[in-house]
């Protein structure tokens, strides 16, 4: 199954994501999940593991595991890369590290203009900023960063492109101003944060949605973040238990159907080949409507994404 985005383009609705995948297994893990049957792979430059999901992209093509014209691949421009300068390099270098002549999707990763930092100095850069700890921004208007990835488009080197941690009020100002509409959102999205407000306004807008962190607290624990610690684990939650197994199947399968039967892409992530087999076939079952009112009782609000925690970043204040 798949998205028509408004650029024309198809887009799995159910992708793999090489969010903290390990250096060292990644091209493995890549390799395996396309041998698996997975078509999109959602990547990022900091992710900092992009030369290797390259290397097992380059390996399954090379193996005649698929063609790249039946893969999607998604990267994001970081923070250090907004001034329009710097975009088109930044794509270089990504496209250089995948291995590849084009994205079928790039998002800028977070409204955020960060001070540039040159990939000789630190790349990738997280929130270095040439100083230490500490945060510097650019006085980059999002409209600029935008209308550089616009270029991209028209030079072929992007099939579509899109915004991620965006809010209501920055895509509305964006789309006054933008040549092409962003083909995709991709936000944080699991029951104890439905946003289903900016949902339902981002596609009445022809805006495609990805789900990212659709198991919660779980992506976030082992970056001790204090709110996912304490957090109760949706895989042991009773609601979710529960219609999992009236169901019979896992909790996983429960929480990314629940995105994917409302057409918003998902982007799971697992090492183990019996749960990624399990993960890419959630669109083979159907919640019932009594399962979704529960699902919803479930929403709390709860962000664990936050650039507030950063720097106090405003973006979703």
């Amino acid at each position: 199954m798949s998205i028509k985005l408004n650029s024309g383009h198809e887009m799995p609705l159910v992708g793999f994501g090489c969010w903290k995948l390990e250096n060292k297994i990644a091209a493995d893990q890549v390799y395996d999940a396309i041998k698996t049957g997975y078509r999109l792979f959602d990547e990022a430059q900091d992710y900092g593991n992009e030369k290797e999901v390259g290397d097992g992209i380059k390996h399954a093509i090379d193996d005649g595991l698929t063609s790249r014209e039946e893969l999607f691949i998604t990267s994001k421009l970081w923070n250090s890369y907004h001034d329009p300068k710097n975009v088109e390099l930044a794509l270089d270098r990504i496209l250089s590290d995948l291995k590849l002549e084009y994205l079928d999707l790039f998002l800028i990763h977070f409204p955020i203009a960060q001070k540039f930092v040159s990939f000789d100095e630190k790349y990738p850069p997280g929130f270095y900023c040439g100083d230490g700890g500490n945060f510097h921004f650019e006085n980059i208007p999002l409209l600029d960063t935008w209308h550089a990835m616009e270029k991209l488009v028209e030079k072929g080197k992007v099939k579509s492109i899109g915004i991620s941690n965006f809010n209501g009020s920055l895509i509305y100002d964006l789309l006054r101003g933008a040549k092409i509409p962003p083909a995709v959102l991709q936000i944080e999205h699991h029951p104890y944060l439905q946003q289903e407000r900016l949902i339902e306004w981002v596609q009445s807008q022809g805006i495609a949605v990805t789900a990212y962190s659709s198991f919660g607290p779980l992506s976030f624990v082992e970056l001790e973040n204090k709110k996912a610690i304490d957090a109760p684990k949706l895989f042991e939650h009773d609601t979710i238990k529960r219609i999992a197994a009236n169901h019979g199947k896992t909790c996983a399968q429960v929480l990314l159907r629940w995105s994917t039967q409302r057409n918003i892409a998902v982007i799971p992530k697992s090492s183990k080949q019996e749960r990624a087999i399990e993960n890419l076939e959630v669109n083979k079952f159907n919640l019932t409507d009594d399962d979704i009112k529960e699902i919803k009782k479930l929403d709390k609000g709860l962000r664990f994404n936050d650039p507030w925690d950063w720097n106090h970043i405003p973006v979703f204040i």
